[in-house]
């Protein structure tokens, strides 16, 4: 298990998630929410956060998102993959533990990493160097939490990539029962938290420029390193 899959609390991200999908799931599919504006401000975060909770929320099947006048937000028909997702955070401690979670997540990555290399595309990998860069602030700035929020968003965006549903559901939805029983953040035994972050940052801008190199050995190797961290 790494130490990056632990945190102190719930990131924005999240808390935006369990928020819209508590107001979807007190709705019948097909009625609105509200406005896009509206649920962000009520969500107190950002709009690049309210963005990627959307996404996740869309990835799940929990809302679809209509533009222009009358649009906004609204309830989505189950799909069979949103109940598989549904399925997934329905499991408590009882029946998984984040231990189970964290293992079978990070027995996926790989795989997402590997269809990174194949199907990411210039935006793709413009907007992992944008994770990149909210990690890098959050190391300058000694952040342990801000890093490790910063390192899930790039996790979660390279997921985003894979053309298989299955595979983004799945690992979407680990994340977040790995999310909802999270502990603490610590480096590993004899390391200064902040040389660990530093570490960490370097893993991960050398993964994002083996995927933006198309190299599959490369990112392999990486994704290997980043197991056993």
């Amino acid at each position: 298990m790494t130490s990056e899959t632990r945190a102190l609390t719930t990131s924005p991200v999240d808390r935006a998630v369990a928020l819209v999908s508590d107001r979807a799931s007190r709705l019948e599919p097909g009625q609105r929410l509200g406005t896009k504006g509206a649920l962000q401000v009520e969500c107190g975060v950002s709009k690049g956060t309210f963005n990627e909770a959307l996404r996740l929320l869309q990835h799940r099947g929990i809302i679809t998102l209509r533009p222009g006048p009358g649009g906004g937000l609204f309830a989505a028909e189950p799909t069979p993959m949103a109940r598989l997702g549904n399925s997934l955070l329905a499991l408590d401690a009882d029946s998984t533990t984040v231990e189970d979670a964290m293992r079978v997540r990070d027995s996926l990555e790989p795989l997402l990493a590997s269809d990174a290399v194949d199907h990411g595309s210039l935006k793709d990998v413009r907007d992992l160097w944008e994770h990149i860069g909210q990690m890098r602030a959050a190391v300058e700035a000694e952040d342990a939490n801000r890093f490790l929020e910063a390192n899930w968003g790039l996790h979660r965006r390279i997921a985003e990539i894979t053309p298989n549903q299955l595979l983004r559901s799945i690992y979407l939805n680990l994340m977040a029962i790995i999310d909802d029983h999270t502990l603490d953040v610590l480096p590993v035994a004899d390391t200064p938290l902040e040389s660990f972050i530093a570490e960490r940052l370097q893993l991960h801008i050398d993964i994002v420029e083996a995927i933006e190199a198309r190299d599959h050995d490369r990112t392999a190797e990486l994704m290997r390193v980043h197991a056993g961290g």
